[in-house]
C-alpha cells in the first residue's frame, strides 16, 4: 500500500469537499488529487531519485508530497532555515532531485547536482496541465518520506519512513471520513517536520479542511482561525504562548469555533497549559508525543485527562499535566537502563518503543534491535498508572562523579520558584567531579532575580545535594528552535564562553 491511497479515497468519496485553504485559494479533494497526479507524471519523467521541497507550507507542498507518493519516489522536505553550507551538503546527498520551492537558492548552492527545478507556482501550473493522461504504473518503492535529523550532534542522519509505517499510524489513529464538513484544522508547523506531514495525512483521511499558514505569526494565525472558523489546531508550546499573548493584546480576542487543540514538540510549562485550559474552557486539549522515527505520535494525554488534572487537588493526578500521557494501543513502550534492562515503575531511564508505525531506520542503517525495539534516546519514567513523563534527552544526562543526573528534575524544581519563568540545566566541566550542574535562568517579568544561595537551597531541599548547581547564569531568553525544542547545546556553549 501507498500513502497516496489516502488522497485517492478522499477524492473518490467526496471530490467537491474542500481539502486545503491556503493563500486565498480553496482546493477540493478532487482538484488536489488531479494536481498530485499531474505532479507525479512530472516527477516520474524527471528521472529524479528524490522529490525535494524547499519551501514553507502551501498547497504546492501537499501536491509535492502526494505526487511523489504516486510517482513512487521518496519525498524529502528540507529545512529552509538551514545555513547555506548545511543545505548545500543535504542537496548533494539527494542528487539528482526534482526540487520544488526556492529554486534560485537550491541552484546557487548545488549547481552541479543535476536537479530539476519548479517554483511553487510553476509546479501547480504544470501539474494541473498534466492531470489527464495515461494511468501511471504502480511503483514498488517502499520509502515514502526521508527526513534529515537536526544534526545537533554531527552530520544529519537521513531518517526513513516507509509507506507501511505512515499508513500504520494513520489507519490506527484516524477514522476515514470522520470529520464533519464544517471542521477545519489550522496547521502552521513547517512541512519538513513530521508533525506537519502527519497533520496533512490525518486531515486528508478524516476529510477535514486543512488551513495552511505558510509561516507561523500569531496575529496571522488568529486572523486565519477566525476567518475560516478553525475547529482544530496543532501548536508547539512557544506558539501557544504567543497566540495567547496576541489574544490578550487584542483585548481578549475570542475563538469560539476552536474545539480541539493538540500540542507537542517541546516542553509545555504547567502555568501555560493551565492558562490555556482556562482561556478555552470548551476546547479538548491533547498532548502528543512522538518522534520522526516513529511516524509521529506514540503517546497521548487526552482531553478528559487534561481537565481532570487541571481541576484536581490530588498531587499525583495534578502532576499528569506535566506528562505526555499513555502509549497508543498499537505501541509497546519500556523504560530501560544503560544495560538495556527493563526498569520498574518510577525509575528513570531511556524510552524504548516498538510497533508497526515505528521505523527506527536511516539510510545509513537500522537502529532497531533484534526484537524490533527502537531506542528513542529520550529519557523518562512511567508512573503507576502508565503515564509517561519525559526527562530530556538521554544524551543530556549530567554525569557527576559517576552519578547520572536528569536535567529535567532540576528544572522542575526551579520552575516552582516565583521569580523563574524558564530554566535549563546542563553539564558544565568540574575539576572535582568531571561534570557538575550548570543552570541558566530566565527571570519572570516584574520579579527580581533570586539569589544563588536561595535557588541552591530550593534544589537541596527537594533533591539531593549532588543536584545543587555549581554555576548559575541569568539570561534574557533561552534558545529554542521553531518546534519549541530547547537547544541545550547553545546553553552549554554559553557556560563555556
Amino acid at each position: 500500500m501507498n500513502i497516496s491511497l489516502i488522497l485517492q479515497m478522499a477524492a473518490d468519496a467526496d471530490p467537491d469537499r474542500i481539502a486545503i485553504v491556503c493563500e486565498g485559494r480553496r482546493w477540493s479533494y478532487g482538484e488536489l488529487h488531479r494536481a498530485a497526479t499531474g505532479a507525479a507524471r512530472l516527477f516520474r519523467e524527471s528521472g529524479a531519485s528524490h522529490v525535494a521541497l524547499l519551501d514553507e507550507n502551501s498547497a504546492a507542498a501537499a501536491i509535492t508530497l502526494f505526487g511523489a507518493a504516486i510517482a513512487g519516489i521518496p519525498y524529502v522536505p528540507l529545512n529552509y532555515r538551514l545555513a547555506d553550507v548545511d543545505l548545500s551538503a543535504l542537496l548533494a546527498r539527494i542528487a539528482p532531485a526534482a526540487l520544488v520551492g526556492d529554486t534560485a537558492r537550491a541552484e546557487r548552492l548545488n549547481p552541479d547536482g543535476g536537479h530539476l527545478f519548479w517554483t511553487r507556482q510553476t509546479l501547480i501550473e504544470q501539474a494541473e496541465a498534466r492531470a489527464d493522461g495515461p494511468e501511471l504504473e504502480e511503483s514498488d518503492e517502499p520509502v515514502a518520506v526521508q527526513l534529515f535529523t537536526s544534526g545537533t550532534t554531527g552530520v544529519p542522519k537521513a531518517a526513513v519512513l516507509r509507506h507501511a509505517n505512515l499508513l500504520s499510524y494513520i489507519l490506527g489513529t484516524v477514522e476515514f471520513m470522520s470529520a464533519e464538513e464544517g471542521e477545519a484544522a489550522l496547521v502552521s508547523v513547517p512541512p519538513y517536520h513530521i508533525a506537519g506531514i502527519a497533520a496533512l495525512l490525518s486531515s486528508t483521511y478524516a476529510m477535514r479542511r486543512l488551513l495552511l499558514l505558510p509561516a507561523f505569526e500569531p496575529d496571522a494565525w488568529l486572523d486565519l482561525a477566525s476567518d475560516e472558523g478553525a475547529t482544530h489546531a496543532f501548536v508547539v508550546p512557544t506558539m501557544l504562548a504567543r497566540v495567547i499573548a496576541a489574544m490578550e493584546a487584542r483585548g481578549g480576542h475570542e475563538l469560539t469555533s476552536l474545539r480541539a487543540i493538540a500540542y507537542g514538540g517541546g516542553r509545555m510549562p504547567t502555568e501555560l497549559i493551565d492558562r490555556a485550559l482556562d482561556l478555552f474552557p470548551e476546547a479538548a486539549f491533547t498532548n502528543a508525543y512522538g518522534l520522526t522515527e516513529t511516524s509521529s505520535t506514540i503517546a497521548l494525554l487526552g482531553p478528559e485527562e487534561h481537565r481532570a488534572a487541571h481541576r484536581s487537588d490530588d498531587p499525583t493526578v495534578r502532576a499528569r499535566l506535566g506528562s505526555v500521557g499513555r502509549p497508543l494501543p498499537t505501541i509497546e513502550l519500556e523504560i530501560r537502563d544503560e544495560e538495556g534492562r527493563k526498569l520498574p515503575v518510577g525509575e528513570r531511564g531511556e524510552i524504548y518503543v516498538r510497533g508497526d508505525q515505528v521505523s527506527g531506520e536511516y539510510r545509513e542503517r537500522s537502529a532497531l534491535d533484534a526484537e524490533g525495539w527502537f531506542p528513542t534516546r529520550d529519557a523518562g519514567w512511567l508512573d503507576a498508572e502508565g503515564y509517561l513523563f519525559l526527562a530530556g534527552r538521554a544524551d543530556d544526562v549530567i554525569v557527576r562523579g559517576g552519578e547520572n543526573i536528569s536535567p529535567g528534575e532540576i528544572e522542575d524544581v526551579l520552575m516552582t520558584h516565583p521569580c523563574v519563568a524558564d530554566a535549563c540545566a546542563v553539564a558544565v566541566p568540574s575539576l572535582e567531579w568531571g561534570e557538575a550542574v550548570g543552570v541558566a535562568i530566565v527571570v519572570r517579568p516584574g520579579h527580581n532575580p533570586a539569589s544563588e544561595a536561595e535557588l541552591c537551597e530550593l534544589i537541596r531541599s527537594r533533591l539531593r545535594s549532588s543536584r545543587v548547581p555549581e554555576r548559575i547564569s541569568y539570561l534574557e531568553v533561552l534558545p529554542y528552535n521553531e518546534m519549541g525544542k530547547l537547544l541545550r547545546r547553545q546553553v552549554k556553549a554559553h557556560f563555556q564562553g
